[in-house]
This record gives C-alpha cells, structure tokens and sequence, in this order.
C-alpha cells in the first residue's frame, strides 16, 4: 500500500472551510500518479516516445465524512487487479484513521493516435504485479 500525504488548503474548499467535492478527484489522481512514479513509471516518455498512457476509465466513490480546511491528511492506494489493459487501484482519504472518503478507479492503458485501450506492457504488468 502506498500512502500520499495532503493537507487541505483554502483553494480546495468551499466558502465554509469544506472540500468542494470534485477536489477528492485530484487528490486521488496525485496519488495514483505518485504511486507508479515510486515504482518507476510515469507518463512522461509513454507519452513522448511511445504516444500511451493511462487514463481513469471509470471511477466510484463514497463520501463518508468532510475534509475541511488546513486538515492535514493521506490517501491511501493499493492495486487490486492487473488485467490486459487495465489497473484497478483502491484508494481512501484518510483524517489519522479516519475514512472521509474512497475510492475505486480502472485505468486504461490506451493508444493515443486511436484513442483506444491496448496490453499494457510486459515490462510494466510485471512490474504492477508485485504489488497485488
């Protein structure tokens, strides 16, 4: 599981001092993307050399709790299942230990000339595997 700190600043909240709720979209996202940088993976030279990337899918989330500002909080991410052209990661935000909210995402590893998904990589699948 990897974890991503975050604290809450006036720009993610609404005028009473809560997280407006599509900010929980970027603190996922900066997660997921943190998470595959640690393992070695960004997007840039899939986009540059090779014209792939991940992209989200589909998402569902819960929201059980506000966050609200100066909070200083995680997100947590782990990958539940590697298929042929995609990731699915689960992720929670967390206040200590506290769920404010949750999240599942299928990421799709796609073509970007056809805009459509392909096998993500050997190099890469074997890579995310470890971590299931």
């Amino acid at each position: 599981m990897f974890e991503f700190p975050l604290r809450i600043y006036y720009e993610d909240t609404d005028a009473g001092g809560v997280v407006y709720h599509a900010r929980y979209l970027h603190f996922f996202e900066r997660a997921r993307t943190e998470y595959l940088r640690a393992l070695g993976f960004t997007q840039q030279p899939l986009l540059a050399e090779q014209k792939q990337a991940f992209v989200v899918r589909k998402m569902e989330i819960d929201f059980y709790f506000p966050a609200k500002l100066d909070e200083q909080l995680k997100v947590q991410t782990k990958i539940v299942a590697v298929k042929g052209s995609s990731i699915l990661f689960e992720q929670q935000l967390l206040r200590d230990q506290v769920k404010l909210c949750a999240a599942t995402s299928k990421i799709a590893y796609v073509d970007l000339i056809k805009m459509k998904p392909i096998a993500i990589p050997m190099e890469i699948k074997a890579k995310l595997i470890q971590y299931l």
